[in-house]
C-alpha cells in the first residue's frame, strides 16, 4: 500500500521549467479562439442541464486531506443554471481543433504525462515528477495521442478529452460560448439534489446494484483489477446518473472549475451566495476525482472531494464538463 499523505494520484505542475512557456501565452491563445458559429454555440447550449436554484451544504464535516480545504460544511446558496450531462468527449474536443486550429499545451509543449500502466514499456520514459513514479512525460502524448506515438483518440471517441489544461478547457469554452462551471455549482450539479451524502447515490461506495463509478480496485498503483469496467477511462456516460441526470461527477476524470485554489471564507450563519473562491492564485480547482482513485491513496472521489493544480498541467486523467448561467 501507498503511504498516505497530502499528495494526490494527479502530478503537480509541469516539468520541467525550462520546456515551458510563459502562462500569460497560453491565456492569450485560449481566449483568441475564433467563437463558434451561432448554430453550433445554440446546440451546445440547448443540451445542457438545468440545474435550480437553491441552498445546499457543501464541503466534508472532516477533511481526510486538510491541504484539500474541503471542511468545514458551511451553507451556500446557488442560482439557477445549466451544465453539461457529461464530460467534452474526445469527438467533441476534436470538432473544436478541427475548427479552430487550437493547439494544446501538450502539443505545444511536445509532452504530457502518462500513467505508467498505461504504456507499452514504462523504462522507455523514465522521467517523472517528484514523488510520483506513476507519471511518465512522455514526448507526443496529447489529447490526441493519449499515451503518445501510435495511439490515438479515433478508436475512444466517446471517452472524455484527456491531457487538458485549464488553458485548454478556457479555449473551448471559449469557442463554444459557454463557461467552466464554478466549484460551488459543480458540487450542487454533483450532489444530483442528495443532502449530505458522500456519492451522486448515497453513501455506499458500490451500491446493490453493482460498481456506479471508474475508479480502481487493486494494490495502487501497481494493479487494477478493473473490477468496476474499466482500467482507464470510461466512456463519458458510463453508469447511472444521478438525480439531475448527470453522469460520471465522481470517478474517471478530474474536471477543471473556473474557481483558484486558496483558502476559503469562514462559514457564517448567513448562506454564502454564488460564491467563486480567492479572486487570485497560481493554481486552479479540480473536482471529481478519476480512475486512478483509491482508498489506500489519493481518496478523492466523493461529491465534496477537491484537488488542484497548475494552470498550465495536463495529465491523462484530467478534462472539463462545460456549464452556462440559467
Amino acid at each position: 500500500m501507498v503511504n498516505q499523505n497530502e499528495s494526490s494520484c494527479c502530478g503537480r505542475g509541469r516539468k520541467p521549467d525550462c520546456m515551458r512557456q510563459d502562462d500569460a501565452s497560453y491565456m492569450a491563445a485560449a481566449l483568441a479562439v475564433p467563437l463558434a458559429a451561432h448554430g453550433t454555440r445554440q446546440e451546445l447550449h440547448d443540451a445542457l442541464v438545468s440545474i435550480p436554484a437553491g441552498h445546499f451544504e457543501m464541503g466534508t464535516r472532516v477533511s481526510r486531506y486538510a491541504r484539500d480545504l474541503d471542511s468545514p460544511r458551511r451553507r451556500v446558496k446557488v442560482s439557477g443554471f445549466r451544465i453539461a450531462d457529461a464530460t467534452v468527449c474526445n469527438a467533441e474536443y476534436a470538432r473544436f481543433i478541427n475548427e479552430t486550429g487550437y493547439r494544446t499545451v501538450s502539443e505545444v509543449e511536445g509532452w504530457s504525462y502518462v500513467f505508467h500502466l498505461q504504456l507499452a514499456d514504462p523504462t522507455l520514459w523514465p522521467l517523472h515528477p517528484p514523488g510520483l513514479p506513476w507519471w511518465r512525460l512522455v514526448h507526443g502524448a496529447s489529447w490526441a495521442q493519449p499515451e503518445g506515438p501510435g495511439s490515438s483518440w479515433e478508436n475512444r471517441a466517446d471517452h472524455p478529452a484527456v491531457h487538458l489544461t485549464w488553458f485548454d478547457a478556457l479555449a473551448y469554452v471559449t469557442w463554444a460560448g459557454l463557461r467552466l462551471p464554478r466549484e460551488a455549482e459543480w458540487e450542487r450539479a454533483a450532489r444530483g439534489g442528495l443532502v449530505n451524502k458522500k456519492f451522486p447515490w448515497g453513501n455506499k461506495l458500490v451500491p446493490e446494484s453493482g460498481f456506479a463509478m471508474n475508479t480502481w480496485q487493486g494494490d495502487f498503483p501497481h494493479t487494477n483489477s478493473g473490477e468496476d469496467g474499466y482500467i482507464g477511462t470510461a466512456p463519458v456516460r458510463s453508469y447511472a446518473p444521478n438525480g439531475y441526470g448527470l453522469y460520471n461527477m465522481t470517478g474517471n476524470i478530474w474536471e477543471w472549475v473556473q474557481d483558484f485554489y486558496g483558502p476559503r471564507p469562514t462559514p457564517s450563519r448567513l448562506p454564502e451566495q454564488d460564491p467563486t473562491g480567492p479572486q487570485t492564485g497560481s493554481a486552479r480547482i479540480q473536482r471529481g476525482g478519476s480512475y486512478l482513485c483509491h482508498v489506500s491513496y489519493c481518496d478523492r472521489y466523493h461529491v465534496h472531494s477537491r484537488t488542484w493544480n497548475d494552470a498550465n498541467s495536463s495529465t491523462a486523467n484530467c478534462g472539463l464538463r462545460v456549464a452556462s448561467n440559467g
